[in-house]
C-alpha cells in the first residue's frame, strides 16, 4: 500500500457577509472568502486568513480537513480556486466535502525510480521524464501522495507508457494508457556538435575583404 497523504487542517470561520462588495472588504482585511459544499448539508460560506490558505494550498494535498468554527474537522477536496488575473493570488475558494469511504478522482505526482539501474542509462542514454502528474481514482481516505513508476528495465530507445505503470493497491490510473511516461534517448554526440560548428561560415575573411574592395 502506498503512503497515504497526511491531511492538513484548514480552520475557517462562517461568514454572513455576502456579495462582491463584502468580499472585497474581506480581502482588504487579509481574509479570503470561500464556500464549502456538502452532500447532506447546505453550502456554508466562510472566510479564512489568506496566509493560512496559501500555506495549505502550497502543500499540494489532495484532501484537506476543514474545521468551520467550533465544529469537527471534515474531509474536503479543493473544488475550484479563483485567482486575481494580475497578481495571480487566490481571491476565492470552493471546497467540496467528501466521505472517506467513497471513491474520488484526484491528480497526484508521478515519480520515477530505478533510473540509474536502467540498461539504457548504463549504455550512456539519457532518461527523459515526460509525464509528471497522473489522474487517479481511489477511496478518498486512501489517496496516495504519489504514484511511482519503475524504469529500471528500460533499454536504450525504450519507452514506458501509462498502461505499463503498476498503480498502488486499490488505485486506478485514469488517462490514456498509451501516454508516454518516460523514455531513454541516445546521448548527444560531441563530435556531431563540433562538426556543426566547423561548418558554419566565417564572419569576415576573404569574402569580407572582397566586399571591402568593391565598395
Amino acid at each position: 500500500m502506498a503512503p497515504v497523504a497526511k491531511r492538513p487542517l484548514l480552520e475557517v470561520e462562517e461568514r454572513s457577509e455576502l456579495g462582491s462588495r463584502a468580499s472585497r472588504r474581506l480581502r482588504r482585511a487579509g481574509l479570503i472568502p470561500g464556500i464549502i459544499y456538502g452532500a447532506e448539508r447546505e453550502p456554508v460560506p466562510f472566510k479564512v486568513p489568506a496566509t493560512r490558505l496559501r500555506q495549505v494550498l502550497a502543500q499540494g494535498a489532495t484532501i484537506i480537513d476543514v474545521k468551520v468554527g467550533g465544529g469537527k474537522p471534515m474531509p474536503a477536496v479543493i473544488k475550484e480556486q479563483q485567482h486575481d488575473p494580475v497578481r495571480d493570488l487566490v481571491v476565492h475558494v470552493d471546497l467540496q466535502q467528501v466521505r472517506l469511504d467513497e471513491r474520488v478522482t484526484a491528480t497526484v505526482p508521478l515519480e520515477l525510480v530505478g533510473g540509474e539501474e536502467a540498461p539504457g542509462v548504463r549504455q550512456g542514454g539519457v532518461l527523459e521524464h515526460v509525464l509528471w502528474e497522473v489522474e487517479i481514482e481511489a477511496l478518498a481516505g486512501e489517496l496516495p501522495e504519489r504514484v511511482v513508476a519503475d524504469v529500471s528495465r528500460l533499454e536504450l530507445g525504450g519507452t514506458l507508457t501509462l498502461g505499463e505503470v503498476e498503480p498502488p493497491e486499490g488505485v486506478t490510473l485514469v488517462g490514456d494508457p498509451d501516454a508516454v511516461v518516460a523514455t531513454i534517448v541516445p546521448p548527444t554526440r560531441a563530435e556531431e556538435a563540433a562538426e556543426t560548428v566547423e561548418e558554419e561560415p566565417e564572419v569576415g575573411g576573404a569574402e569580407g575583404a572582397e566586399e571591402g574592395q568593391g565598395s
